[in-house]
C-alpha cells in the first residue's frame, strides 16, 4: 500500500485534545519549531477547520496559518487545510449548513500527498476532541476523524488543557484512544488555567492515570518558541 511505504520513512503524529480550545495548535507549533531547531524536516497538516475568516485568496485559519508558519517544508496553504468552513462551530454542522459534506477521502488525500514531500516529521492537527463527529454516512451511521486516524495507525499526541475537570476529560480520551488500538506517543500538561488548584498534584495525578509518556508541562508564554525548552522530545523516538 502506498500509505503504508510513505509512513515508513516518516515519523507521523496525531494532535489531539481532551477538548475545544486547550492549545492543540500552540503545543502543535512547539513541537515544530523544537523539531526545526533540531534539523528535522517537518510538515503540518490540519485537514478540517471551521471558523475560518473570508480573505481574497479564499478562507484561512488563523491555526492552520500558525502551523503552516512553523513547518520547514514549503508548501501552500491549500495543503495545510484543504477543507475549510467560515462560521465557528462544529465542522459537521458547518459543513451541512452549505450543504456538503466532509470527505475522509480527501483528508486522506491530503495526508498521502504531504508525506509524498518526505518531512522527516509530520504533525497532523485534529479539530476539537478526539471524538470529532463529520456527519453520518451513507447507511446513517456516524463518522468521527478518529476513524482517519485508525485507518492509518498513526501515533497520538494528546494535549491535556489543565483546568478543573481535566482528570476526567484526560483519562475518557486516552482510554478512548487505547482502545482504538492506538498508541500514545506522549501527552501534554499545557497550563492554560494558571489558577487551577493543586496544579502540581493534578499534574502528578495524570501521569499515574495516562499510561503514556509524560513530554511535559507547558506554563502560559507568548510564544511557541518559548514553550519549546519545557518539552521533552526523547520519548517520539524519532
Amino acid at each position: 500500500m502506498i500509505l503504508k511505504d510513505l509512513t515508513s520513512r516518516c515519523r507521523t503524529f496525531f494532535v489531539t485534545g481532551t477538548d475545544t480550545e486547550v492549545g492543540k495548535t500552540f503545543i502543535s507549533a512547539a513541537l515544530l519549531q523544537g523539531l526545526a531547531d533540531k534539523h528535522y524536516k517537518t510538515a503540518a497538516y490540519k485537514p478540517i477547520a471551521a471558523g475560518c475568516s473570508m480573505i481574497k485568496a479564499g478562507l484561512r485559519n488563523q491555526d492552520a496559518l500558525t502551523l503552516l508558519g512553523c513547518s520547514t517544508l514549503e508548501l501552500s496553504y491549500k495543503e495545510v487545510n484543504p477543507i475549510a468552513y467560515e462560521p465557528p462551530i462544529a465542522p459537521h454542522l458547518a459543513a451541512a449548513a452549505i450543504g456538503a459534506s466532509i470527505s475522509l477521502e480527501l483528508v486522506n488525500e491530503g495526508l498521502i500527498h504531504l508525506l509524498d514531500k518526505k518531512p522527516d516529521v509530520l504533525l497532523v492537527e485534529g479539530a476539537g476532541g478526539w471524538r470529532l463527529p463529520l456527519g453520518l454516512d451513507s447507511d446513517s451511521k456516524p463518522r468521527y476523524l478518529s476513524e482517519f486516524v485508525v485507518e492509518n495507525n498513526l501515533a497520538v499526541i494528546l494535549v491535556v488543557g489543565m483546568r478543573l475537570g481535566c482528570l476526567n476529560h484526560a483519562v475518557l480520551t486516552a482510554e478512548s484512544i487505547q482502545q482504538d488500538g492506538l498508541n500514545i506517543a506522549g501527552w501534554v500538561a499545557n497550563l492554560i488555567d494558571p489558577d487551577m488548584p493543586m496544579l502540581n498534584e493534578n499534574i502528578n495525578s495524570l501521569k499515574t492515570l495516562i499510561n503514556a509518556p509524560f513530554l511535559g508541562a507547558v506554563p502560559q508564554v507568548s510564544e511557541p518558541q518559548s514553550a519549546v525548552a519545557y518539552l521533552d522530545f526523547s520519548s517520539l523516538n524519532l
